[in-house]
């Protein structure tokens, strides 16, 4: 693989917090899928996400899910590997999907808002880029 091959495959399977915003903003064709437990899901998600745990993909939990819409996996952070394993099990069930780079970590720090126990408000979450 070459670095242009290398570097169109990135782009092809992570997407980062502010893609992810906009594409959710203008396309009904992705979803989001939190990757954690459904206590992690309950105190605090990205709007508009579902919870399927990657520990419990499979053909049974994701039968009610499009193969026709795109799916971005996210857990944590980047010290968190759900996301990668939720984008495998995912892939391997036939779905497209991308990894949401840094998870709900660089969400919150790119300022957007988040739902749950302890969600945030748009706009107070800042960001030192």
């Amino acid at each position: 693989m070459n670095q242009i091959d290398f570097y169109q495959a990135k782009l092809n399977y992570e997407i980062d917090s502010w893609d992810l915003s906009e594409t959710l903003g203008s396309d009904g064709d992705i979803l989001v899928i939190d990757t954690r437990s459904p206590e992690a899901f309950a105190q605090e998600h990205i709007p508009g996400a579902i919870n399927v745990p990657h520990r419990t993909m499979n053909e049974e939990t994701t039968q009610n899910l499009d193969k026709a819409k795109l799916y971005v996996t996210y857990c944590d952070g980047i010290g968190c590997n759900a996301s990668t394993k939720g984008a495998l099990n995912m892939s391997k069930l036939g779905f497209k999907v991308k990894e949401l780079l840094g998870g709900l970590d660089w969400w919150k720090r790119d300022g957007y808002s988040t739902e749950g126990e302890n969600d945030t408000k748009k706009g107070n979450v800042s960001c030192d880029c």
